[in-house]
């Protein structure tokens, strides 16, 4: 390779010195930013959830949340899911998803660090914790602190694979070409894209500038590209979704496509704000002094674009939600087949909040099941077939949502849970089966029996119709109860369900007693119709029996295996 600039190690070795670099960086900051996920997941989820009113509580709360589990993408879709469930409007969210981007910031001001003299020992150091600790949650720090060493690791491979590019003249013109802003926002956007995380490409551009190899106009220029390019990713996510997860990628897109476009004619004022915060190194010259300066630089620079949009963009939040809104417009309501409202197959890689979201599909199934039950009493004992036969596609309904949440719990199980994440798990996908058994009692079960009764021309008393609705709104409440169990993991509400044991059954026996009065009374008919309401009262009774597993699946220390078949 003589005249080509290279020194030893030779083009290969290079190219493999690059690619295995980043291989270990983008790995290191997956386990990294995975872990704490895990880690730090539920505390981050009920921070979010306790946002306040204010915009600049939702930012300084978006931009911690951010910071701590390292994925703005995840904190939008945690975002979305409350709006989704009325907890949080576009309106608020939108200080959550300007402090989001705040937050990705702190991993290039980590990286900038640059100590790359100590990886190996923050790879050992996590390495150590993993294989001793015993504690899911102490083995996952252990990862994070790997990953950590992961990256820096990566950074000094890549570092020193670049060496040779320093003399070498065509790669030099191509960082110097990096200079034109347009041409280094493209390709600064194009990576991103690629890869999928902005902060995986400040920090490539961080390990460029360690290396002397480009200068601060030009890494600014792909760091715009790159606020640029990690809209893809959301915009991507959002299809097929709510109208308010769309729109919370749109807002995402406009606040960076705007900011770029303001920064990309002021890229001086920004280079200069950038060095004013920064450390200095007077007493270097030339490419020594470029790579001891510039990666702070590029850092402070990725920071102050973010923060200093975010005071631009926050006074005009309602604007922006007006002109998101007008641009997607609520759909229309042609297509009444019922859809997943909170799965999200962005959150299963973080099992404390994908588990929430579950939670919230099971209440919307649980939703049908109760409207079901509701009407099915009315329609069993006075229906007519019409009545009865609406019932076969709401269950058709509710199989259907069963099968999503089954099928999302699935995938969630195949990550890496907590033991308490375990368990909540296994409670999710018991109470779930037993929602959709329950719808399967009231279409198979109740819908025949109406049916039975139209063949049999059997006509129920009006004091039997009173015994059966008292007996049919204990257990409706059972299932309220149950629900609430579940689903807010309320304790006292399980309890309670549980506790109504005693009631079903001193309501089932003043029912039986009920009947057998009425079987002995002067009427055509008589036997049918005691058969009829005896199944009745059995079938409302098994409804019962699986609101209370609900129920039990909710309390402390549950035993979630099947039980064995009792009375009520």
């Amino acid at each position: 390779m003589h005249g080509t600039g290279f020194t030893d190690p030779g083009p290969l070795q290079l190219i493999f010195g690059l690619l295995g670099g980043l291989a270990l960086f983008l790995y290191g900051m997956g386990q990294m930013a995975d872990s704490l996920k895990i880690v730090a997941g539920d505390r981050m989820k009920s921070i979010l959830a306790r946002l306040t009113r204010n915009r600049v509580t939702g930012v300084l709360t978006g931009a911690f949340v951010t910071a701590v589990i390292q994925s703005s993408s995840v904190t939008t879709v945690l975002v979305v899911g409350f709006i989704s469930a009325g907890l949080m409007t576009l309106t608020q969210s939108v200080g959550v998803i300007l402090g989001a981007d705040i937050g990705t910031t702190i991993t290039a001001q980590i990286i900038a660090f640059n100590i790359k003299e100590y990886s190996l020992l923050l790879v050992a150091v996590g390495f150590l914790v993993m294989f001793v600790a015993r504690r899911d949650t102490t083995r996952h720090y252990g990862t994070a602190i790997m990953g950590l060493g992961l990256v820096f690791l990566g950074m000094g491979i890549m570092g020193e694979a670049m060496r040779p590019l320093r003399t070498w003249q065509p790669f030099l013109n191509v960082m110097a070409g990096l200079e034109n802003p347009w041409l280094g926002i493209a390709v600064g956007a194009v990576f991103t894209a690629l890869v999928q995380s902005s902060s995986a490409t400040v920090g490539i551009i961080i390990v460029l500038g360690s290396q002397g190899l480009v200068s601060l106009p030009a890494g600014i220029a792909l760091l715009l590209g790159a606020n640029l390019g990690t809209t893809v990713t959301a915009l991507l996510a959002s299809i097929g979704r709510p109208r308010e997860a769309q729109r919370s990628a749109v807002i995402h897109l406009i606040f960076k496509v705007v900011g770029v476009l303001i920064w990309v004619f002021l890229i001086d004022q920004l280079m200069w704000l950038a060095v004013q915060v920064s450390p200095s190194h007077p007493e270097l010259a030339g490419g020594a002094r470029l790579a001891a300066e510039t990666p702070r630089q590029v850092a402070n620079a990725h920071t102050l674009f973010n923060v200093i949009n975010t005071l631009l963009f926050l006074p005009f939040v309602n604007a922006f939600v007006w002109l998101v809104r007008r641009l997607l417009p609520d759909r229309k309501n042609g297509d009444q087949r019922v859809r997943i409202k909170y799965l999200d197959e962005g959150l299963i890689r973080t099992p404390a909040f994908a588990l929430d979201r579950a939670r919230l599909e099971m209440l919307h199934m649980g939703d049908r099941v109760r409207a079901m039950l509701q009407d099915i009493l009315p329609a069993t004992l006075g229906g007519d077939r019409e009545n009865l036969g609406g019932f076969a596609a709401r269950d058709d309904e509710v199989d259907a949502l069963h099968g999503e949440i089954v099928t999302y719990l699935g995938r969630v199980s195949q990550e890496s849970l907590t033991e308490g994440q375990t368990v909540e798990l296994l409670q999710l996908m018991e109470a779930t089966n037993d929602l959709e058994n329950i719808g399967d009692i009231i279409e198979t079960n109740l819908v025949s029996l109406g049916h039975s009764r139209l063949d049999d021309a059997v006509r129920v008393s009006a004091a039997t119709v009173g015994v059966l609705e008292e007996f049919h709104s204990a257990v409706g409440r059972a299932l309220d109860m149950a629900l609430l169990a579940v689903t807010q993991k309320n304790e006292a509400a399980a309890a309670e369900v549980v506790a109504m044991k005693s009631e079903i059954n001193r309501l089932a026996d003043s029912a039986h007693l009920h009947e057998a009065k009425r079987l002995i009374a002067q009427e055509p008919g008589r036997l049918p119709a005691y058969t009829f309401e005896v199944d009745v009262l059995e079938s409302l009774k098994r409804v019962y029996y699986f609101t209370k597993r609900m129920a039990r699946a909710a309390l402390p220390g549950a035993d979630i295996r099947p039980e064995k078949k009792e009375r009520a």
